[in-house]
């Protein structure tokens, strides 16, 4: 299994403004973000390709792992550390066998099955939610705390919580047994993205 530092999961948003989202996740990481996804659900390839790259850039520099969202192709072409995948993307086991084994391989699960049936499949984490509403992604089933709670006790592999997570809300899965904590809007949409990182951070550390 790949080991990565899953406590803080930053899910990127739409990059209208390249600069803005490009300096985001830069302060981000700088507040303590430890792994980046980038999700560009509308994104032609090439300017999904010309994207990731730049974040590729920050990324590296900072030594944080990149994982593409849905994407293998992008995951594979730009030498991404990883990839997410979805109940509805690419089948876990076939999406191991196109990255191989040492690239970071995560996949969506809201129920006990779907996250059992990653593990067995080649998954080195599991991504579940939404646990909270959530803007972003309006098409996400809803798990329960209790439920994140039977999903991380059901694997051997590390869970991170998502959806609708804030800085209000956060305290409220830390005695979950999750291994971090994954927002979009809580850093990408903060006034001060560093700032809201190092507070996610200390939340979820305490």
């Amino acid at each position: 299994m790949n080991k990565v530092d899953l406590s803080l999961y930053l899910v990127t948003d739409n990059s209208d403004n390249e600069e803005k989202f490009l300096k985001t996740i830069e302060d981000a990481i700088l507040g303590g973000v430890s792994v980046v996804q980038i999700r560009e659900k509308t994104a032609d390839t090439l300017d999904f390709y010309n994207l990731a790259l730049k974040v590729k850039k920050i990324t590296g520099k900072y030594n944080v792992p990149l994982i593409i969202n849905d994407r293998v192709d992008i995951a594979l072409a730009i030498d991404a550390d990883g990839v997410h995948v979805g109940q509805s993307d690419m089948p876990c086991d076939v999406t191991r066998k196109l990255i191989g084994k040492d690239k970071i391989l995560g996949v969506s699960a809201a129920t006990v099955e779907e996250a059992q049936k990653a593990e067995k499949d080649g998954a080195d984490y599991i991504g579940t939610g939404a646990i909270f509403p959530t803007a972003t992604k309006d098409d996400a089933e809803s798990v329960t705390i209790n439920e994140l709670k039977e999903i991380v006790e059901s694997i051997n592999i590390p869970v991170v919580a998502i959806g609708g997570i804030t800085l209000k809300n956060a305290s409220e899965l830390v005695d979950t047994g999750i291994a971090g904590l994954s927002v979009v809007s809580a850093i990408m949409s903060a006034d001060n993205p560093k700032k809201a990182s190092e507070e996610l951070l200390n939340i979820f550390n305490s």
